[in-house]
């Protein structure tokens, strides 16, 4: 199984925490929303650690795609690391790790559902 990781956004705490309990009513199964109060690796590798376990997903290799991130996306991760300085302290950087298949058919339900 392949994996995606993205930063995406600044979200105050509260939030996250709503939109956090939304998505487990809905059950939704190709992304995982994560939120911490620090833009460094570990933060981010730590959040990964403290998901709920998925069927099937493989901690190890989401683990290895959150690194192979880090280590080619200095430009964005400079970008986010400022917004959430300038957001304050009670914002969360969030970020989603996705199995690429279960993420690209919900990509393609939302385009179908448009038409």
């Amino acid at each position: 199984m392949e994996y995606s990781f993205e930063l995406v956004g600044i979200s105050p705490v509260l939030s996250f925490f709503k939109h956090q309990q939304a998505l487990q009513k809905r059950q939704h199964a190709g992304a995982e929303y994560l939120g911490t109060y620090r833009c460094t690796l570990d933060a981010l590798i730590a959040s990964v650690e403290e998901m709920p376990p998925r069927n099937g997903w493989n901690l190890d290799r989401v683990v290895d795609t959150v690194i192979n991130f880090w280590l080619n996306n200095s430009e964005k991760i400079a970008h986010w690391k400022r917004c959430l300085d300038d957001a304050g302290a009670d914002n969360l950087l969030i970020a989603r790790v996705a199995d690429l298949d279960s993420l690209k058919t919900e990509f393609e339900s939302l385009f179908n559902s448009k038409s």
